[in-house]
């Protein structure tokens, strides 16, 4: 556990400071304020570069599925939630999950709820997790929504490992022909050029443009590399901007081919997010809003959004969902169906094991398309090379030999 520094004041009105340690700031505070501080500020005590934790905040999404399997089961069983907490402690691989469980027991012993208690480190779960957690509590059938949490996390993987999977091969093979390119441009292209110079023949245009090449990033490769690694910082600085993150969906939506992959992908996740949380018996506005910022994408979220609004006024789900436009009609339809019959859980899994199955297919079309246009690319770049070169040898020697 690390040290926070705490600012409170006390019941009796004076203002106390400390070090306290826990495993969030989260953490921290709600702890403090259930002993009857009124918390002003809590900061993680400075650490050098020793102490820096380079890991990330969030829970493994691996290890959270089979925590959510393993409390169901314990709480089926009749096992106390203090003893199922600390087996699975034990067992953890995950250090943040380890660490948010010490907290979470720490909160049950003082007479926190599980739910509140889990809701103190909103910053390492996904968002709609604690709402479910909350909502399940409350109508007592814990065990059976913590089993669903773990089938959709578990879900959620897959469907990440096959994105990545699908997207390996292009990834690697645009590598190679990078690699192969600055071989070529570093260390065989420079020994061509003082070959050619011993001649002082003139070189073939396809030469000339490739040695040009060679010369400027010889000479420029340090202003090359620093505008490359300032593009990279700025580009990532802008995704991290509401602007950027707009901009971004909005051109990955617009691209052929991936567009479909990227709508598919939102609409399963969200459709599955929403079910999940319908299911745990979450009210629709709130799953709704969840659900939308669950599914990763701005576009999507900003528009659901403005659909939750109009569903708080009286508008139904289906009908404003239709109105955003980014729902194809199929699905629209089947909510339509599943809110005029109590069945919207339902039609909604059937969408999202629909839209499960038709992302595999895109994925597969995606990476088929991307192989051959890869392929292509690196062949014209090594043939150009070779053109190039091999001119350049002949057109020397001829030069060579009418002299």
């Amino acid at each position: 556990m690390a040290g926070f520094k705490y600012v409170a004041v006390g019941r009796d009105g004076k203002s106390v400071t400390g070090v306290l340690k826990g495993s969030s700031v989260d953490g921290v505070t709600e702890s403090l304020t259930r002993q009857g501080y009124d918390v002003r500020s809590v900061k993680a005590e400075g650490r050098n570069l020793l102490q820096f934790e380079l890991t990330t905040q969030k829970v493994d999404l691996v290890e959270l599925s089979n925590f959510s399997r393993q409390m169901a089961a314990f709480i089926k069983a009749g096992v106390p939630l203090l003893d199922a907490l600390e087996i699975i402690r034990a067992e953890t691989k995950d250090k943040k999950l380890g660490k948010v469980l010490v907290d979470v027991m720490d909160s049950l012993r003082f007479g926190e709820s599980f739910s509140g208690a889990m809701a103190a480190h909103s910053a390492a779960l996904p968002p709609f997790y604690m709402s479910v957690l909350r909502s399940a509590e409350a109508t007592g059938e814990l065990d059976v929504v913590m089993a669903q949490l773990g089938r959709y996390i578990e879900r959620d993987v897959e469907g990440r490992r096959t994105i990545r999977s699908a997207l390996t091969y292009p990834i690697l093979v645009m590598g190679l022909a990078l690699a192969v390119v600055l071989v070529l441009v570093v260390f065989v292209l420079p020994r061509f050029k003082l070959f050619f110079e011993s001649f002082n023949a003139e070189l073939p245009l396809p030469t000339r443009i490739l040695l040009g090449f060679t010369d400027f990033v010889t000479a420029w490769y340090p202003v090359i590399i620093a505008v490359a690694v300032a593009l990279v910082t700025a580009l990532i600085a802008g995704l991290r901007t509401q602007r950027g993150r707009m901009l971004r969906d909005r051109c990955l939506l617009a691209m052929p081919v991936v567009g479909d992959v990227v709508r598919y992908m939102v609409i399963e996740r969200f459709c599955r997010i929403l079910t999940s949380m319908i299911k745990a018996g979450v009210p629709i506005p709130e799953a709704l809003g969840l659900a939308g910022a669950g599914a990763n994408n701005l576009v999507y979220e900003r528009s659901l959004g403005t659909a939750r609004v109009e569903m708080l006024e009286g508008g139904g789900i289906s009908r404003p969902i239709a109105r955003t436009k980014l729902f194809p009609g199929a699905v629209t339809q089947m909510m339509r169906v599943g809110e005029e019959t109590g069945t919207l859980d339902d039609q909604l899994e059937n969408v999202s094991d629909f839209y499960e199955k038709e992302l595999r297919h895109k994925l597969k079309r995606l990476t088929s398309l991307f192989e051959p246009a890869i392929v292509i690319v690196v062949g014209v770049v090594v043939g150009f090379v070779a053109v190039a070169l091999l001119s350049a040898i002949y057109g020397v020697y001829s030069q060579v030999e009418v002299q």
